[in-house]
Order: structure tokens, then sequence, then C-alpha cells
């Protein structure tokens, strides 16, 4: 589930006969629940309006499902290795890496990419 900007996980709850949901990617907890789709859904906007302005109220700023950086440590020869075919084919490591992740979940794809994204999608493909 998706709503301004956060993402929810939903399951069913057997013994409470109700979906249960919470949302992911954030420090805080917030959950939320619902018999019915609907009831689901009104809640969970309901609890994250709610989160919301509570931050806003308390001069919090609320947490935020990631942010863009990833901390990425590697052995410092798949660090070369990486450096040189980026360089290579005229790309930064970090562009390298988003055609990889574009490759391994295309349904994620980039919005953002450039017309090169297919020649930089192959490079990729042949470096493995």
């Amino acid at each position: 589930m998706q709503y301004k900007g956060y993402t929810a996980k939903v399951e069913y709850s057997q013994e409470d006969r109700e979906f249960v949901g919470r949302v992911l990617g954030i420090r805080d907890v917030i959950g939320f629940h619902g018999r019915s789709v609907e009831e689901l859904e009104a809640d969970y906007r309901d609890t994250m309006d709610f989160y919301l302005e509570t931050c806003e109220k308390r001069g919090k700023t609320p947490d935020r499902p990631y942010s863009g950086k990833l901390n990425l440590r590697l052995p410092p020869e798949k660090h070369r290795a990486l450096a040189q075919q980026a360089e290579a084919s005229g790309q930064s490591i970090n562009e390298m890496i988003l055609a990889a992740i574009d490759v391994a979940y295309p349904e994620e794809a980039s919005p953002s990419r450039n017309k090169d994204d297919d020649r930089k999608r192959r490079v990729v493909s042949r470096a493995r």
C-alpha cells in the first residue's frame, strides 16, 4: 500500500480476523488495521495523517522512507573492477550500480533514465 510517499505491508491476522498493516522503511513504528479493505485503507490514511500532523505539532521531522543514499561495502578487488569497468564504459560507479539494479529489478526501474540507458544495461550485462 502506498500513501504520501510511504509504503506499508499488510497481512491477515486469522486470530483477530482482520487485516493488519505496518509502515515500512522508517524507524518510527506505525501500525493500522481494518476488517475490510475499505476500513484498512481508511485507517492507513488516517493513521499516516495523524502521524504527520503530530510530527508537525511537535516540531519533529517525520521519518522519511529512504534517502536515496546507500553506503555499500565491498572487497577492494570488486571495487577496483567496478571502477575500471565504469571508467571504460564512460559511466560513474553510481550509474553502473543503478543500471545493474534496473536489470535485476526491471519493475522498479528508475524513471529518470536517459537515452543511453540501454547501452549501459548491455555493458552491465556483459560485465557480469
